[in-house]
């Protein structure tokens, strides 16, 4: 689950993000599920939360691209769906991830696992 302000919005924004859909046809103010839309895998529920963003969260989604230059695409596609790039403080030198930020401000990464 996790945990968002505006719920629609977010699903909206993972819809789009993951290709899913919400599970009941259409998302609800207070939570949804969303699901793949072909085939089968992992549901994300998302729900009505008043508790702030977590600047350096314990749990969050890390979405694995095929390589580089797919990571590279995925980063701009995310951030032309509405995700913020994050000026992450903890970057190691030379990472294999990118840290990005969905619309409610909830942080994920995208990784590079040939790197």
């Amino acid at each position: 689950m996790l945990g968002v302000s505006d719920v629609r919005r977010a699903a909206d924004f993972w819809g789009r993000a993951l290709r899913y859909v919400p599970r009941d046809g259409e998302a609800k103010d207070d939570w949804t599920v969303l699901v793949p839309t072909e085939g089968s895998g992992p549901a994300l529920a998302l729900d009505l939360s008043t508790v702030p963003v977590q600047p350096v969260p314990r749990v969050h989604l890390d979405l694995y691209a095929r390589d580089t230059a797919d990571q590279a695409a995925e980063v701009e596609r995310l951030v032309s769906l509405g995700a913020e790039r994050v000026d992450w403080h903890l970057y190691p030198e030379n990472p294999d991830f990118t840290v990005l930020a969905d619309p409610d401000g909830n942080r994920f990464c995208v990784i590079d696992p040939t790197h």
